[in-house]
């Protein structure tokens, strides 16, 4: 299949737009911290910070989209976690003025910088509390850059998502938890109230996602009033559906089931820096039943599927991974999130995994030649010759 008229258009600006870097979280996140003053568990805390940003970050649809969603207020636009880890104002300078993979930062983020988001986080910062508890010879070797980062800059990485949200809903989990807590012996586990702390956030977050999608459809919903385009206010309409069904319930079809990933996604990496790899996985797998028989129903073709792939692959260029602090700043010119496709391979019976998504893929990988998202093949003796010979053909 070439290339829609479409996909190259969104392509093009997901390779154009420079990086920038967007102090949007930093000021969301501060201000929900300076309002903040009940004493609450650090799970339920952190799950109101979660639906804080779920409520209030800036939501865009931009034309042509079909896979909708940013984990900045713009596409290639990275947020920053102050909570983890703040920019000095010679970090901010750096990244922008540095040679190689710059990230912009405009005069206004400087001076919220400056004015607030610095202030504030100065001495409360993951970061900081960490360095406190660091013998003096641990710090100069850092600084002198024998090693230049470790957790102190990021959340847990290199995690990939399972198959559950592609068979349950948000709202499927919150029942889930709520049959949880009504079932916590408060008597006789001493960790009871531990585990309701957790649950409890574990409930606000599955509610803020939906919560975010809804927004998305609401603005689907407006930009559709206006649009003259026929066939564009159908897919706006479609998007609102979409954005209302999803994550709230399990996906339907294979649009469905790639925006909820998509909603899970920048839910997961908007509520923490993760360190890399935050990844769909097995994805020829968890879509293959949904590929399937929207085929057998009449409702999607190949062509269609391919270019769901193909605008959803463009999300994934679209978030540059945010820029680090300190010495790492200066040495390090990491850009991408290293989120990575898995294609092949075996199924969890072991028996073989290669289906007839995994052939789309390998087009689509090849088709779109972007630097994310990373896409490797595994191999077993059990998949056919023709999915190896596939794959070394693509170049």
């Amino acid at each position: 299949m070439s290339i829609s008229s479409r996909v190259q258009m969104l392509r093009r600006i997901s390779i154009d737009t420079p990086a920038v870097l967007s102090s949007e979280r930093a000021e969301l996140v501060t201000r929900f911290y300076q309002q903040q003053q009940d004493l609450i568990s650090a799970p339920v805390f952190r799950a109101l910070v979660f639906k804080y940003l779920m409520e209030n970050k800036t939501i865009c649809i931009y034309d042509g989209e079909l896979i909708v969603g940013e984990k900045g207020p713009e596409p290639k636009a990275a947020p920053t976690y102050p909570e983890l880890c703040c920019h000095s104002i010679k970090d901010l300078n750096l990244l922008n003025d540095r040679e190689k993979i710059p990230f912009r930062v405009e005069p206004r983020d400087l001076q919220i910088y400056t004015e607030q988001i610095i202030p504030f986080w100065k001495g409360r910062s993951m970061r900081e509390l960490i360095f406190r508890q660091m013998d003096p010879e641990w710090i100069a070797a850092y600084e002198a850059g024998i090693f230049t980062e470790f957790m102190e800059q990021r959340a847990p990485g290199h995690t990939v998502l399972d198959e559950k949200i592609y068979r349950k809903g948000m709202l499927d989990f919150i029942a889930d938890i709520d049959v949880a807590i009504n079932g916590l012996d408060y008597l006789g586990d001493p960790y009871a109230y531990d585990r309701l702390e957790e649950l409890t956030g574990m409930r606000i977050c599955a509610k803020a996602i939906i919560r975010f999608a809804e927004r998305h459809a609401d603005l689907a919903d407006q930009l559709a009033i206006s649009e003259i385009n026929p066939l564009r206010k159908f897919e706006l309409n479609r998007i609102a559906s979409i954005c209302r069904w999803v994550p709230a319930h399990a996906p339907r079809d294979l649009w469905e089931a790639l925006q909820y990933y998509w909603f899970v996604h920048l839910g997961v990496t908007t509520e923490l820096n993760t360190w890399d790899s935050f990844s769909p996985g097995r994805l020829d797998q968890h879509l293959e039943p949904f590929y399937l028989q929207g085929i057998k129903n009449g409702t999607l073709t190949r062509s269609e599927a391919e270019e769901l792939l193909q605008c959803f692959w463009i999300k994934f260029n679209n978030q540059p991974a945010p820029p680090k602090v300190g010495v790492t700043a200066a040495e390090s010119g990491t850009y991408t999130d290293f989120a990575q496709i898995n294609i092949g391979g075996l199924k969890a019976d072991g028996s073989d995994g290669v289906n007839e998504v995994s052939y789309l893929l390998l087009d689509v990988v090849e088709e779109m030649r972007l630097l994310q998202p990373s896409a490797s093949i595994q191999i077993s003796k059990k998949n056919p010759d023709q999915f190896i010979n596939s794959s070394l053909d693509k170049k």
